[in-house]
């Protein structure tokens, strides 16, 4: 049981559905087909590649994390020294034998893209890259962690065109999130000398900077996503812009209050993806009304797994 609870920690549930549903949007949108290469790259995005991502973060990480009070938690994991040897074997048992395979299909656009994936992941947080302690590229390499599955699907599929849009998009809006998350460890990361986005430039700077990328994703999307679900989307989005504007006043010293809008933001990439992923369905040739019940049921049950596995997780920490 504690080595489950070291894993499922280490692999952050309630950010699973976030790297494995782009994948499964680009594949579906570029190779038209649902199929075993499918199934079989949304379970790698879906688990052993959060593992791999957070996995090593709280490896390298553990030395500020155990004085910052929202780790070990839904928000992050702690992994004290005892546990690493646990979170490698399960690298090595889920995510090796699946990246794998992923190498073995697709052309070679596909394969380049999935090794500069996995190395962004690894140079993160890795000692002696440590991409997270240089500001604004550890926004881009964090922001590259979500939109990178995305890319990989549509790359399978042949190319890129027309989906400039979108993936521009994805890279604002991850290197806003990896900068809103920032600020709330300011006090955190100074004391373990981390050079961050928020360390740098300071809490209310930085507060703004999301502020700003987020409204340019609320732009780009209103103006290249026509129709009833391209305005929703756009109407969805704009809940990213309305939190972070609560926390436009904050200061090096009240950088820890935004934990607050923080765990609302978690919350409304659910509601957010849920909205995009109705839009994406109703833009398919083969769209029927039913898909959205059973989209919907699917959210409800995605949902739900996910506010499980986190409440476990918790107690599991305790």
């Amino acid at each position: 049981m504690e080595t489950v609870k070291t894993i499922l920690s280490a692999s952050r549930p309630i950010s699973w559905i976030n790297t494995a549903a782009p994948f499964a949007a680009g594949y579906i949108l570029s190779v038209g087909s649902f199929d075993w290469k499918l199934i079989v790259g949304f379970f790698f995005f879906l688990f052993p590649y959060n593992l791999l991502m957070y996995g090593v973060n709280d490896i390298f990480d553990y030395e500020s994390d155990k004085n910052n009070p929202r780790k070990n938690s839904i928000e992050g994991g702690l992994a004290p020294p005892r546990t690493h040897r646990q979170i490698w074997a399960a690298i090595a048992i889920f995510c090796v034998p699946l990246a794998a395979v992923a190498f073995s299909w697709g052309n070679t656009a596909s394969k380049a893209w999935l090794a500069f994936s996995l190395f962004m992941v690894v140079a993160y947080s890795l000692k002696g890259l440590r991409f997270k302690e240089i500001p604004l590229i550890d926004s881009f390499t964090s922001s590259t962690h979500f939109y990178s599955p995305l890319v990989y699907g549509l790359l399978l599929g042949g190319g890129l065109t027309g989906y400039w849009p979108a993936i521009i998009a994805f890279v604002l809006w991850g290197m806003a999130s990896h900068a809103f998350g920032a600020i709330q460890d300011i006090q955190f990361d100074r004391e373990a000398n981390i050079k961050s986005v928020g360390t740098v430039f300071g809490a209310k700077a930085t507060a703004w900077f999301c502020f700003l990328l987020y409204s340019a994703v609320v732009v780009i999307v209103a103006l290249n996503f026509q129709g009833t679900m391209g305005r929703l989307v756009s109407c969805a989005l704009l809940l990213y812009p309305v939190v972070t504007a609560s926390c436009l006043k904050v200061t090096d010293k009240t950088a820890a209050t935004t934990n607050v809008a923080w765990k609302q933001f978690l919350w409304i990439n659910q509601i957010v993806g849920f909205t995009i992923t109705m839009a994406y369905l109703t833009s398919l040739p083969a769209y029927t009304p039913s898909l959205t019940l059973v989209s919907l049921v699917t959210f409800v049950i995605i949902a739900s797994a996910l506010a499980i596995a986190a409440r476990n997780t918790r107690q599991l920490t305790k």
